[in-house]
Protein backbone atom coordinates (compact mmCIF):
# COMPACT_ATOMS: atom_id res chain seq x y z
CA UNK A 1 0.00 0.00 0.00
CA UNK A 2 1.52 3.46 -0.80
CA UNK A 3 1.14 5.49 2.23
CA UNK A 4 1.60 8.85 0.74
CA UNK A 5 4.11 10.14 2.85
CA UNK A 6 7.12 9.86 0.33
CA UNK A 7 9.57 12.59 0.05
CA UNK A 8 8.26 14.18 3.54
CA UNK A 9 10.86 14.57 6.60
CA UNK A 10 10.28 13.08 10.18
CA UNK A 11 12.75 13.02 13.15
CA UNK A 12 12.94 10.00 15.03
CA UNK A 13 14.01 10.35 18.91
CA UNK A 14 15.75 7.27 20.38
CA UNK A 15 15.99 5.85 16.61
CA UNK A 16 19.13 4.50 16.35
CA UNK A 17 18.20 0.98 17.94
CA UNK A 18 15.44 -0.91 19.01
CA UNK A 19 11.66 0.32 18.40
CA UNK A 20 12.72 3.75 17.31
CA UNK A 21 14.99 1.93 14.23
CA UNK A 22 12.18 -0.30 13.88
CA UNK A 23 9.59 2.98 13.41
CA UNK A 24 12.86 4.32 11.62
CA UNK A 25 13.08 1.66 8.97
CA UNK A 26 9.41 1.50 8.23
CA UNK A 27 9.21 5.46 7.48
CA UNK A 28 12.11 5.24 4.97
CA UNK A 29 10.52 2.48 2.96
CA UNK A 30 7.60 4.39 2.49
CA UNK A 31 9.87 7.20 1.19
CA UNK A 32 10.43 9.12 4.05
CA UNK A 33 13.80 11.41 4.45
CA UNK A 34 14.55 10.32 8.14
CA UNK A 35 16.19 12.13 10.41
CA UNK A 36 17.72 9.61 13.68
CA UNK A 37 17.95 10.55 16.58
CA UNK A 38 20.57 9.02 19.41
CA UNK A 39 22.77 10.08 21.96
CA UNK A 40 25.53 7.92 20.76
CA UNK A 41 26.94 9.74 17.25
CA UNK A 42 28.19 6.71 15.82
CA UNK A 43 25.36 4.61 16.60
CA UNK A 44 23.12 7.24 15.04
CA UNK A 45 25.39 7.32 11.83
CA UNK A 46 25.57 4.16 11.52
CA UNK A 47 21.76 3.70 11.36
CA UNK A 48 21.39 6.61 8.79
CA UNK A 49 24.16 4.48 6.14
CA UNK A 50 21.44 1.74 6.80
CA UNK A 51 18.47 3.61 5.48
CA UNK A 52 20.09 4.51 2.95
CA UNK A 53 19.45 7.78 0.82
CA UNK A 54 17.89 10.55 2.54
CA UNK A 55 18.75 9.84 6.14
CA UNK A 56 20.37 11.73 8.37
CA UNK A 57 21.94 11.38 12.11
CA UNK A 58 21.06 13.81 14.56
CA UNK A 59 22.63 12.70 17.66
CA UNK A 60 21.56 14.11 21.02
CA UNK A 61 20.50 13.39 24.83
CA UNK A 62 17.05 14.52 24.28
CA UNK A 63 17.07 15.33 28.30
CA UNK A 64 19.25 18.32 27.39
CA UNK A 65 17.48 21.54 26.23
CA UNK A 66 20.17 22.98 24.72
CA UNK A 67 20.94 19.44 22.82
CA UNK A 68 17.29 19.70 22.01
CA UNK A 69 17.86 22.73 20.18
CA UNK A 70 20.64 21.63 18.46
CA UNK A 71 18.94 18.54 17.31
CA UNK A 72 15.96 19.97 15.30
CA UNK A 73 18.30 22.86 14.17
CA UNK A 74 20.28 19.72 12.32
CA UNK A 75 17.40 18.04 10.93
CA UNK A 76 15.26 20.80 9.93
CA UNK A 77 19.27 21.93 7.91
CA UNK A 78 19.43 18.71 6.08
CA UNK A 79 15.64 17.49 5.41
CA UNK A 80 13.82 21.02 5.22
CA UNK A 81 10.35 21.48 7.51
CA UNK A 82 9.47 17.99 9.72
CA UNK A 83 6.24 17.08 9.63
CA UNK A 84 6.33 13.53 11.47
CA UNK A 85 7.58 13.13 14.70
CA UNK A 86 8.25 10.20 16.81
CA UNK A 87 9.22 10.22 20.31
CA UNK A 88 11.09 7.65 21.78
CA UNK A 89 13.26 7.53 24.72
CA UNK A 90 14.60 4.58 26.61
CA UNK A 91 12.46 3.16 29.70
CA UNK A 92 12.81 4.27 33.92
CA UNK A 93 14.34 1.61 35.74
CA UNK A 94 12.01 -1.20 36.78
CA UNK A 95 11.21 -1.89 40.63
CA UNK A 96 8.97 -1.17 43.30
CA UNK A 97 7.17 2.41 43.55
CA UNK A 98 8.30 2.68 47.00
CA UNK A 99 11.93 2.20 45.83
CA UNK A 100 11.92 5.07 43.67
CA UNK A 101 12.95 8.65 45.26
CA UNK A 102 12.12 11.98 44.09
CA UNK A 103 15.31 11.94 41.98
CA UNK A 104 14.27 9.27 40.25
CA UNK A 105 10.55 10.80 39.70
CA UNK A 106 12.05 14.23 38.42
CA UNK A 107 14.91 12.31 35.74
CA UNK A 108 12.07 9.99 34.39
CA UNK A 109 9.87 12.98 33.75
CA UNK A 110 12.93 14.85 32.35
CA UNK A 111 13.76 11.90 29.61
CA UNK A 112 10.25 10.24 28.96
CA UNK A 113 7.84 13.19 29.23
CA UNK A 114 8.97 16.64 28.67
CA UNK A 115 11.08 16.14 25.89
CA UNK A 116 8.54 14.86 24.05
CA UNK A 117 6.24 17.66 24.36
CA UNK A 118 8.90 20.22 23.94
CA UNK A 119 9.79 18.65 20.50
CA UNK A 120 6.29 18.35 19.73
CA UNK A 121 6.21 22.47 20.34
CA UNK A 122 9.29 22.79 18.42
CA UNK A 123 7.61 20.93 15.35
CA UNK A 124 4.26 22.17 14.75
CA UNK A 125 4.89 25.34 12.39
CA UNK A 126 6.86 23.22 10.05
CA UNK A 127 3.71 20.69 10.21
CA UNK A 128 1.29 23.68 9.64
CA UNK A 129 3.45 24.73 6.84
CA UNK A 130 3.78 21.15 4.60
CA UNK A 131 0.15 20.66 5.98
CA UNK A 132 0.82 17.50 7.16
CA UNK A 133 1.10 16.93 11.26
CA UNK A 134 1.93 13.35 12.51
CA UNK A 135 3.09 12.85 16.17
CA UNK A 136 3.29 10.00 17.23
CA UNK A 137 4.34 8.89 20.61
CA UNK A 138 6.24 5.27 21.57
CA UNK A 139 4.51 4.45 24.66
CA UNK A 140 3.89 1.54 26.78
CA UNK A 141 1.09 -1.11 26.91
CA UNK A 142 1.21 -0.27 30.90
CA UNK A 143 -0.48 2.75 30.23
CA UNK A 144 -3.63 0.61 29.13
CA UNK A 145 -3.09 -1.82 32.31
CA UNK A 146 -0.31 -1.22 34.98
CA UNK A 147 2.08 -3.88 35.31
CA UNK A 148 3.76 -4.34 38.45
CA UNK A 149 7.14 -2.79 39.53
CA UNK A 150 6.38 -0.94 36.25
CA UNK A 151 4.93 2.20 38.40
CA UNK A 152 8.19 4.82 37.60
CA UNK A 153 7.42 4.00 33.72
CA UNK A 154 3.73 4.02 34.07
CA UNK A 155 3.21 6.87 35.53
CA UNK A 156 5.21 9.31 33.43
CA UNK A 157 3.90 7.81 30.58
CA UNK A 158 0.28 8.13 31.18
CA UNK A 159 1.08 11.81 32.25
CA UNK A 160 2.55 12.49 28.33
CA UNK A 161 -0.47 10.33 27.02
CA UNK A 162 -2.75 12.81 28.85
CA UNK A 163 -0.79 15.55 27.54
CA UNK A 164 -0.62 14.41 24.31
CA UNK A 165 -4.49 13.69 24.13
CA UNK A 166 -5.16 17.71 25.16
CA UNK A 167 -2.74 18.76 22.28
CA UNK A 168 -4.89 16.44 19.84
CA UNK A 169 -7.92 18.41 20.17
CA UNK A 170 -5.84 21.32 20.22
CA UNK A 171 -4.06 20.85 16.74
CA UNK A 172 -6.86 18.90 14.95
CA UNK A 173 -8.01 21.88 12.49
CA UNK A 174 -4.59 22.31 11.63
CA UNK A 175 -4.46 18.68 10.13
CA UNK A 176 -2.03 17.57 12.56
CA UNK A 177 -2.68 14.42 14.20
CA UNK A 178 -1.29 13.37 17.70
CA UNK A 179 -1.50 9.39 18.67
CA UNK A 180 0.74 6.90 20.90
CA UNK A 181 1.78 3.65 20.07
CA UNK A 182 2.30 1.59 23.19
CA UNK A 183 4.15 -1.25 22.77
CA UNK A 184 3.98 -4.82 24.85
CA UNK A 185 6.93 -7.39 26.13
CA UNK A 186 9.07 -6.12 23.08
CA UNK A 187 12.22 -8.01 22.63
CA UNK A 188 14.78 -5.20 23.52
CA UNK A 189 17.49 -4.02 25.34
CA UNK A 190 14.75 -2.40 27.27
CA UNK A 191 13.08 -5.41 28.08
CA UNK A 192 16.09 -7.09 29.26
CA UNK A 193 15.97 -5.11 32.15
CA UNK A 194 12.98 -5.86 33.29
CA UNK A 195 13.40 -9.59 33.08
CA UNK A 196 17.12 -8.90 34.82
CA UNK A 197 15.46 -7.75 37.47
CA UNK A 198 12.85 -10.16 37.82
CA UNK A 199 14.87 -12.80 37.76
CA UNK A 200 16.79 -11.61 40.67
CA UNK A 201 13.91 -10.75 42.81
CA UNK A 202 12.33 -14.54 42.10
CA UNK A 203 15.60 -16.28 42.12
CA UNK A 204 15.35 -17.69 38.92
CA UNK A 205 17.53 -16.90 35.55
CA UNK A 206 16.82 -14.25 33.10
CA UNK A 207 16.15 -16.83 30.42
CA UNK A 208 13.55 -18.27 32.55
CA UNK A 209 12.15 -14.77 33.59
CA UNK A 210 12.20 -14.54 29.79
CA UNK A 211 10.24 -17.40 28.78
CA UNK A 212 7.49 -16.54 31.76
CA UNK A 213 7.54 -13.39 29.94
CA UNK A 214 6.80 -14.99 26.55
CA UNK A 215 4.76 -17.43 27.86
CA UNK A 216 2.41 -14.80 29.38
CA UNK A 217 1.57 -12.96 26.05
CA UNK A 218 -1.32 -14.73 24.20
CA UNK A 219 0.10 -15.18 20.87
CA UNK A 220 3.51 -16.92 23.22
CA UNK A 221 6.28 -14.87 22.10
CA UNK A 222 8.05 -11.66 22.61
CA UNK A 223 7.43 -8.96 20.11
CA UNK A 224 9.74 -7.72 17.35
CA UNK A 225 11.17 -4.15 15.96
CA UNK A 226 9.26 -5.52 12.38
CA UNK A 227 6.11 -6.09 14.33
CA UNK A 228 6.31 -2.43 15.46
CA UNK A 229 7.65 -0.32 12.39
CA UNK A 230 4.48 -0.55 10.43
CA UNK A 231 2.13 0.13 12.85
CA UNK A 232 4.64 4.02 13.04
CA UNK A 233 4.32 4.42 9.59
CA UNK A 234 0.57 4.00 9.24
CA UNK A 235 -0.40 6.31 12.07
CA UNK A 236 2.26 8.45 9.89
CA UNK A 237 0.34 8.28 6.68
CA UNK A 238 -2.37 9.71 5.00
CA UNK A 239 -4.40 6.86 5.35
CA UNK A 240 -4.58 7.91 8.99
CA UNK A 241 -5.40 11.50 9.19
CA UNK A 242 -8.59 11.01 10.62
CA UNK A 243 -7.47 8.91 13.46
CA UNK A 244 -6.29 11.39 16.59
CA UNK A 245 -6.03 11.41 20.48
CA UNK A 246 -5.56 7.19 20.22
CA UNK A 247 -3.21 4.50 21.51
CA UNK A 248 -2.60 1.98 19.11
CA UNK A 249 -1.44 -1.14 21.18
CA UNK A 250 0.94 -3.47 19.74
CA UNK A 251 1.43 -5.93 22.11
CA UNK A 252 0.60 -9.45 20.94
CA UNK A 253 -3.13 -9.32 23.07
CA UNK A 254 -1.35 -8.68 26.10
CA UNK A 255 -3.42 -6.12 27.97
CA UNK A 256 -6.50 -6.82 28.54
CA UNK A 257 -8.89 -3.37 28.77
CA UNK A 258 -11.90 -3.56 27.30
CA UNK A 259 -11.66 -0.02 25.39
Amino acid sequence: MDLGISGRAALVLGGSKGLGLGCAQALAAAGVRVAVNGRDRAQCEAAARALGAGAVAAPGDISDAEARRDIVREARAALGPLSILVTNAGGPPPGPVEDHDDAAWLKALETNMLPALAFARALLPDMRETGHGRIINITSFTVREPYPNMGLATGVRAGLTGAMRSLSHEVAADGVTVNNLAPGLMDTGALERVYNAQAKARGTTPKDAKQAMAQSVPMQRLGRAEDFGPACAFLASVHAAYITGQNLTVDGGLSRPLL
